[in-house]
């Protein structure tokens, strides 16, 4: 490994709150995940919390943003979605009903990854995703 480089490999994208950057969020999770066994995963997820932050929180909203970090390491993948709050919205796993059309996101980010963690930034919410993989011996990744 170059002595410049580190073993967890950090990329960041901060996206304006209109809904046609939640697929520009997920193109540029491919473009940069291209090959990797946990690409299909880590984009559906990144899709789920950018949907979440633009129709939940202050994201959506007028000058709203929210930012996307991608960590990868030899044996994970770590995605994290910072919202721009709101005063009465948390982020939380919910059980919606069969017929219920929404309220399923972060029930779908839990069951795909491997740990997901919900904190407080003091102006919003960051929801972080971790998927764990096993690595073939002497892939890129």
């Amino acid at each position: 490994m170059h002595e410049y480089m580190s073993e967890i490999r950090v990329w960041g994208l901060t996206c304006p709150g209109f809904r046609e950057e939640v697929s520009r969020a997920r193109r540029w999770t491919r473009d940069i995940l291209n090959g990797h066994p946990s690409t299909d995963d880590v984009a559906v997820i990144v899709t789920e919390l950018s949907a979440n932050a633009l129709r939940h929180t202050a994201s959506g909203e007028k000058n709203g943003a929210f930012h996307i970090t991608l960590a990868l390491a030899e044996h994970a993948v770590f995605v994290s979605v910072a919202d721009a709050g709101s005063t009465d919205t948390v982020p939380k796993v919910t059980c919606a009903d069969d017929m219920a059309v929404s309220g399923r996101g972060l029930d779908m980010v839990t069951a795909l990854a491997d740990r997901v963690a919900i904190h407080s930034t003091g102006h919003g919410h960051t929801v972080t995703a971790e998927l764990r993989t096993a690595q073939p011996e002497g892939h890129p990744w």
